[in-house]
């Protein structure tokens, strides 16, 4: 699996990079984790804007899927060809509702569906075209989902936003690569299933056995340098920031 990451900031968009977007790509299949906003600018330099195959969206707070708004319009008022197919994207209850209301003023109430096959995400495991995954409930104000992709004897958990959970630790056992929130700075905010700070997002890790952590969802008001260094104290394996534009073999 090749891991892109297109977007990483935490509750809104810094200077360098558009909020939480990630590429997954494998056997010529593209995934993308969430479109936040800024996403789909940034998300152009690394793949074709039609070239997705599927979305996944952990949950419904903006930051994490109000992109899909412009998605709509790209493929609703496609200039070249006539109205994109119907993309699969795997969402929590009310996905379609939700961005339809977002955008406000679309044509008709199922002109959503019209470009996007809207699937409602559970708790479980199931297939995106060459990918088994599993998908949990974590803790977040919102229904959320945290999600592990598994392909080719390989594995990426991404908690999408969470506080402290059981189930993220479980979907990132002996994980090859573990994308995690630390939204939060240790000894500042403590605020319970909403965010993970530096220090827990290196105890979930550990707690889980994996082999890589990478911290996003960092907002360009928290010191991510502090965060990294909170991480590396509770966890042995290698850690590092996600930043954007920064690929993973993984």
């Amino acid at each position: 699996m090749k891991l892109t990451v297109v977007g990483c900031s935490g509750s809104f968009p810094s200077a360098e990079s558009a909020c939480s977007s990630y590429l997954v790509e494998a056997d010529g299949f593209r995934l993308l984790l969430d479109m936040g906003n800024g996403a789909l600018g940034e998300l152009q330099r690394h793949c074709g804007l039609y070239d997705l195959d599927a979305i996944f969206l952990s949950h419904l707070h903006a930051d994490h899927c109000i992109d899909m708004c412009a998605y709509f319009v790209a493929r609703y008022y496609r200039h070249d060809g006539g109205r994109c197919a119907p993309l699969p994207v795997y969402g929590p209850e009310g996905t379609e509702h939700r961005l339809t209301t977002a955008y406000a003023d679309t044509p008709t109430a199922s002109s959503m569906s019209e470009v996007f096959d809207f699937h409602t995400v559970k708790p479980g495991t199931f297939e995106i075209g060459p990918f088994t995954v599993h998908t949990e409930r974590v803790a977040h104000p919102v229904e959320a989902y945290g999600i592990r992709i598994e392909h080719g004897g390989r594995s990426l958990t991404y908690s999408g936003d969470t506080g402290v959970s059981q189930a993220l630790v479980e979907l990132a056992r002996d994980a090859d690569l573990f994308l995690c929130e630390a939204a939060f700075t240790h000894g500042k905010e403590d605020i319970p299933n909403l965010h993970l700070n530096g220090r827990e997002a290196g105890r979930t890790a550990a707690l889980a056995g994996a082999r890589r952590l990478v911290l996003t969802h960092i907002p360009p008001w928290t010191d991510p340098e502090i965060n990294l260094r909170d991480a590396r104290e509770v966890f042995d394996g290698p850690v590092e920031l996600a930043r954007p534009r920064t690929t993973y073999e993984i």
